[in-house]
């Protein structure tokens, strides 16, 4: 969609607005499941790049403990465990710049992921920047999905992240649409940016081809040490709004109501499901932030009479091309950074 067309969309009365996502919500998704997705932090902080929202990054003193990459056995023992407590999508998360082909610790990665996609969930992956090599190893591993969000619109991630740009994070997602995985893309509300930034940012995610599998709709936790650490918290209705519009700009995706959902009420969820969220983080943690209990997040679905969504370990990506203005040929008009 354009950027006038989701203005148009997120300015209209509230009701409206939600009972337009309700549509296309119903008419994409019938059954009104939820997809439970966990999220584990294979190898945390020590990061290179300095996203100033992140407590991973090596430049902020957050007191968050540098781990190694875990081992394989414990990594296998929290997938099954998130697959007897209900979770569909285990989603494994390394704070680096990226990988490479034939290095030792892209090498473990494989071994990992091959094991986990024995275990009949779908696997998701974020490990920073991936080459066309590197997205197609981890493919044939067994990766459904792979994360790459551009948390803000070209014009504000220069306030964000300095240390690599917009080109750099579309080639990515450019490589692993050619590989044949899945993208899951989406963004963070709640960075000091302006609305006309985050539908910007819609519009970019929007026009993907094809359009992201799912789209995780984060609100900034802010994080002790990090630049972003005494941002106010994103309003509510906001969030609402914004999982609407997503969901009517990309109707077939999975919407994830993802991070800081601790700060929301029961029914703040439940708007927020109403207006097209399908998919959450499911477990007491994110890589570095808490997360609500499993135990809360069952008694809420079962008093909202949602379901929950079966894996589905055929996803792939139908198509190659990225549409303009995502090709790494245009976006140079962007002139911004990305993370």
């Amino acid at each position: 969609m354009t950027y006038d067309e989701l203005h148009r969309l997120y300015h209209l009365p509230f009701f409206e607005l939600l009972k337009q996502g309700r549509a296309v919500h119903e008419a994409n998704w019938p059954e009104a499941d939820v997809q439970l997705c966990t999220l584990l932090s294979i190898k945390t902080g020590g990061c290179s790049e300095d996203c100033s929202y992140c407590a991973q990054s090596a430049r902020y003193n957050s007191g968050i403990e540098v781990e190694r990459l875990m081992a394989k056995d414990d990594i296998m023992e929290r997938a099954r465990a998130a697959r007897e407590t209900g979770s569909t999508r285990f989603c494994m998360g390394a704070a680096w710049r990226g990988v490479r082909g034939g290095t030792q610790r892209f090498e473990q990665v494989l071994d990992i992921v091959r094991d986990v996609s024995q275990l009949g969930m779908e696997v998701c992956v974020t490990l920073g920047e991936l080459g066309p090599d590197e997205a197609v190893a981890l493919k044939e591993a067994g990766v459904t999905a792979y994360n790459h969000n551009l948390d803000t619109s070209p014009e504000h991630y220069p306030n964000i992240v300095t240390t690599h740009t917009y080109d750099d994070r579309l080639r990515t997602i450019r490589n692993v649409q050619e590989a044949g995985m899945s993208v899951c893309c989406g963004g963070i509300l709640g960075l000091g940016e302006t609305i006309e930034d985050r539908l910007k940012m819609l519009e970019v995610i929007s026009n993907f081809n094809p359009q992201p599998e799912s789209v995780p709709i984060n609100s900034l936790m802010p994080m002790p040490g990090t630049p972003l650490s005494e941002n106010a918290q994103v309003d509510p209705l906001d969030l609402a709004r914004m999982i609407a519009v997503t969901r009517i700009a990309i109707p077939k995706a999975k919407v994830r109501l993802s991070a800081g959902r601790t700060r929301l009420s029961d029914e703040a969820q439940a708007l927020c499901f109403f207006a097209g969220a399908n998919s959450i983080f499911y477990g007491d943690k994110l890589l570095t932030a808490k997360n609500p209990a499993v135990e809360k997040d069952q008694a809420l679905l079962a008093k909202l009479g949602l379901g929950t969504l079966a894996p589905n370990l055929s996803l792939e990506s139908p198509s190659a091309s990225l549409n303009r203005p995502l090709s790494p040929a245009t976006a140079d008009e962007a002139k911004c950074g990305c993370c």
